[in-house]
């Protein structure tokens, strides 16, 4: 699937996303940084997904522990990159990938984590093209960070890379896709749907 791309991004825009996962080899991610020394939409990036990624370090180890299906994916899209062999993945012990489960007519999620106790929840959500999610009024904060696709969050265009963060008692009117997209949804189990 070829992913539609704003024409005033930059062409660095993928490998510094994954340079703030930490996921670059050593020489990628010396390139990177003199890019981003140079390209100030990439600087504000960075810093951005730098913020993203430093929340999800101070999480539980649970909370967003990657599949390895993922792990073998992302082995071989960086070997491709710089030519060489993927590094084995190896998934972590005791570990099961969820499955896939359509929760509404063109919305499938793939829990990761559920915290009943803090009433949080982490998961994949694949939204297929021009479906939309329910209104909905934030019970707590909701962060989504943006795998595959485009995504409209009321008047927002979000793409590949790009973070969302809302407060309680904050709200979504429209939230849908024109493309279909994949996301990481950590939100409150106590969300209003409307």
């Amino acid at each position: 699937m070829k992913l539609m791309r704003d024409e005033n991004r930059c062409s660095e825009a993928e490998r510094v996303s994954a340079h703030a996962l930490g996921s670059l080899p050593a020489a990628e991610a010396a390139e990177v940084e003199a890019h981003v020394a140079d390209c100030a939409s990439c600087r504000r990036d960075l810093a951005r997904l730098r913020r993203a990624v430093e929340a999800f370090v101070a999480w539980p180890r649970d909370v967003l522990r990657p599949s390895g299906s993922l792990r073998s994916r992302l082995a071989s899209r960086i070997a491709a990159g710089d030519g060489g062999k993927p590094a084995a993945a190896v998934p972590p012990s005791g570990w099961v990938e969820p499955e896939w489960e359509e929760v509404a007519p063109g919305i499938s999620c793939k829990l990761l984590a559920n915290d009943t106790e803090a009433h949080r929840v982490s998961m994949l959500v694949r939204l297929s093209p021009n479906a939309e999610y329910p209104p909905h009024t934030h019970a707590g904060v909701e962060e989504l960070h943006l795998l595959e696709g485009e995504l409209w969050i009321d008047d927002r265009k979000l793409y590949p890379g790009d973070y969302n963060r809302a407060l309680a008692p904050t709200g979504d009117k429209r939230v849908w896709s024109e493309t279909g997209c994949t996301c990481v949804l950590v939100t409150s189990t106590r969300d209003i749907l409307r």
